[in-house]
């Protein structure tokens, strides 16, 4: 029997068919691979929201960029001032047209994310990205990541949307187009209105469907000026009655003398009680220690390193001294760093004064087969030190095995795995301590090489825990400062990326950092990628460490490992790569290509096919 549909289904039907034709791309904008602006620096429009992104510490920190990168386009005047929930940032993101597949291309600006406790693809997009992407997105670009099976510490790429003017917008004077996540209060015109853009130019590039929640892009000749909220204290009351001010004043003045006197027999009491007290206490120390007593600093700080008690070996200053014979001058291996045998093991014993603590509070929470171990600590009473114990790390530093040792010259495998084991440490400390730990100080001099030539990062005296931070006291090696942190004293992981440049300069060229004449290594080195692939194969030969030259593939890869240099050492921190993609591109050399745009050097991991 021929079943028929109830005529009154039909305009629901149709309904249902309409809003499925008329769902919004969840994946992304698409673009075209081949075309004339294939990437360019944008901004995305963010709220501060509360608990989390009500500074710009984690902001910044969540889109891989320096607090006064934000400040800046958003007027803000202090980086370091608390934020207003839902107060208005501009924040700068690099974005580019991406193949992901045959049949999908998209623009976003990727951004690593490492999963936390209770992330998923949804809540870091909604919640943390305010969408700015969608989870969908998310599972297109990472296609080996299974959404249900994330792992703590995974590292997944959010692509926030975006988009880049052609030749056409920017004839127009169209110069950015500012990702905007539209609110269900928002009108069209009030966007306009507020961006400086025009209703109808949105709906050209947007359409007409748009939806709260949408990721819209709002064309822009420039940045548009952000007022931001200045909160004001109320000032106190002011008093007219002169003869009330006089009588309180006089009054308040008499009971302040009568206080002071009371105060002042109290104290000179105290101290005479005190004293006294503090004679019997020193006394009967001396008998318990039987060699002087506790100073108030050596208390303060075991205070301070109480927590490191149970990780750490305490030894005791006589067993350094004999370890050191007296910290004589022929154990010393570099400044005030000892080489000291205890119980048949040969230790590096660094000398120091009170100010082990910060160092030893970044050190107890990593751990890395790349990182020097710190085995344990001394503090001695008598004359104010404090002493951290490190392993032995047998064949020295980089520098002297590159620049002093002439008769040994390293190959250029060898030199490969020296810059992947570094890589991998900072890649620990960048992305696998919480807060991340900024070494602050790369250099050949802090890389060690133990008995099988791998290397490890030493001396974090200068770490900070804690990134996307301004200070005004600049410290650091000559050659090797990122240029943002001479200028502007900002402190993030892309410094550390910077430093990492120049070593790679260093292994490639066995050159030191400044020369004789005072010129710095990488200031003029971006000319040996210019060229043809000839011409740029016969200046890296000519610039390269002669001992290489000869060593069959070692050109090739040397290459790779030059683009990655350059890449590390853009003027802007936004565009060098994180460790996690340099560890990758110098693990897979072989297997990847960098693309070099009219910005700057920016590697972009494609697998050969």
């Amino acid at each position: 029997m021929k079943k028929t549909i109830p005529i009154s289904i039909f305009p629901l039907l149709f309904l249902f068919l309409n809003h499925v034709q008329s769902q919004p791309n969840t994946i992304g904008p698409n673009c075209t691979a081949n075309q004339s602006t294939n990437s360019c620096q944008t901004y995305v429009f963010y709220r501060a929201m509360p608990p989390s992104f009500l500074d710009l510490a984690n902001i910044s920190d969540l889109f891989s960029v320096s607090r006064v990168m934000i400040s800046n386009p958003s007027n803000i005047s202090t980086p370091t001032s608390p934020l207003l929930p839902e107060q208005s940032l501009f924040v700068p993101i690099r974005c580019s047209c991406n193949t992901i597949n045959s049949s999908i291309t998209l623009s976003y600006a990727g951004l690593n994310y490492t999963i936390r406790s209770g992330d998923t693809f949804y809540h870091v997009s909604t919640q943390n990205f305010q969408n700015l992407t969608t989870y969908q997105s998310v599972e297109v670009v990472n296609p080996t990541f299974e959404p249900t099976r994330l792992n703590i510490g995974d590292v997944i790429v959010f692509p926030i949307f975006c988009r880049c003017p052609n030749a056409t917008h920017i004839q127009n004077r169209v110069n950015y187009f500012i990702s905007y996540v539209f609110q269900q209060s928002d009108t069209l015109s009030a966007i306009a209105s507020r961006f400086g853009s025009t209703e109808q130019s949105i709906v050209q590039i947007n359409g007409n469907n748009i939806n709260p929640l949408d990721t819209i892009f709002v064309p822009v000749s420039r940045l548009p000026n952000i007022t931001q909220t200045v909160v004001e204290f109320p000032r106190p009351p002011e008093v007219t009655d002169r003869k009330s001010v006089v009588i309180g004043l006089g009054t308040g003045l008499g009971i302040c003398g009568l206080a002071l006197i009371l105060v002042c027999g109290v104290w000179y009491y105290r101290e005479g009680l005190m004293k006294k007290r503090g004679r019997e206490f020193r006394d009967e120390e001396k008998k318990k220690m039987g060699k002087g007593f506790l100073k108030g600093e050596e208390v303060n700080l075991m205070a301070d390193v109480s927590g490191c008690l149970d990780k750490y070996k305490v030894y005791g200053i006589d067993e350094l001294r004999n370890a050191t014979d007296g910290f004589d001058d022929k154990w010393v291996i570099q400044g005030s760093v000892y080489k000291g045998c205890i119980n048949g093991e040969w230790f590096a014993i660094k000398k120091m004064k009170w100010n082990a603590y910060e160092e030893l509070k970044i050190l107890q929470k990593v751990n890395h087969g790349n990182l020097v171990r710190l085995e344990g600590f001394c503090i001695d009473p008598e004359e104010a030190n404090c002493y951290l114990v490190y392993e032995y790390v047998e064949n020295g530093s980089l520098y002297s095995r590159l620049h002093e040792n002439k008769t040994e010259k390293l190959s250029w495998k060898t030199r490969l795995k020296i810059a992947i084991d570094v890589a991998n440490g900072l890649q620990y400390i960048h992305e696998h301590t919480r807060p991340r730990v900024v070494h602050k100080d790369i250099k050949s001099s802090n890389i060690l090489l133990d008995s099988n030539m791998r290397a490890k990062i030493a001396n974090f005296g200068l770490a900070k825990s804690g990134c996307n931070a301004i200070t005004m006291h600049i410290v650091g090696t000559q050659g090797y400062i990122a240029p943002e942190y001479l200028a502007d004293g900002v402190i993030s992981t892309k410094m550390d990326v910077f430093s990492f440049g120049v070593v790679l300069l260093e292994l490639v060229s066995g050159r030191e950092v400044v020369d004789e004449e005072g010129k710095v290594l990488w200031v003029n080195i971006g000319g040996i990628l210019d060229g043809k692939e000839e011409r740029k194969l016969k200046k890296l030969r000519d610039w390269m460490d002669e001992c290489l030259v000869n060593e069959s593939s070692a050109i090739e890869s040397a290459m790779n490992v030059m683009v990655v240099a350059v890449a590390c050492l853009s003027g802007d921190p936004a565009k060098r790569p994180s460790m996690v993609e340099i560890v990758y591109a110098l693990s897979k050399s072989d297997d990847l290509f960098f693309d070099v745009s009219l910005d700057g050097l920016s590697p972009r991991q494609v697998l050969a096919r």
